[in-house]
């Protein structure tokens, strides 16, 4: 998502093959993340020999969007232990612990886009290594 954000011209399709070796990710990999996140109707795709990916227009993506495309609401909602009972009535030796620290990142990936991330980048106050 960032390296289409930061580096896809516009209305111009970016091909799988260009994608994984821009980001030194294995095809096989990234074919199965990007189709999460059409799955989940973050990136659009074209099929065929002229065919990619591009950023939805008019969509401002959350990190947590993307987070929960790829892997799910587990790390938000799951034990950390990996115990099927843990609750806050029934809680695990580190379910307030982790509680807090899970309501932090949910908060931060919730309040930063994909757009905030790029506009960042452009302005050379971060840097992505691509």
């Amino acid at each position: 998502m960032m390296y289409l954000a930061v580096h896809q011209p516009e209305d111009q399709l970016v091909g799988l093959k260009e994608i994984a070796q821009a980001i030194d990710s294995p095809v096989a990999f990234t074919a199965k993340i990007t189709q999460q996140l059409v799955k989940n109707k973050l990136l659009l795709s074209l099929r065929g020999p002229t065919g990619g990916f591009r950023l939805r227009k008019n969509k401002s993506v959350t990190l947590l969007e993307i987070v929960v495309a790829i892997d799910g609401e587990g790390i938000f909602k799951n034990c950390v232990l990996g115990l099927e009972e843990c609750s806050a009535e029934h809680p695990c030796p580190v379910h307030d612990k982790f509680k807090a620290v899970r309501d932090h990142l949910a908060g931060i990936l919730t309040i930063t886009t994909v757009d905030e991330a790029k506009e960042s980048i452009r302005l050379g106050n971060s840097f992505l290594k691509i």
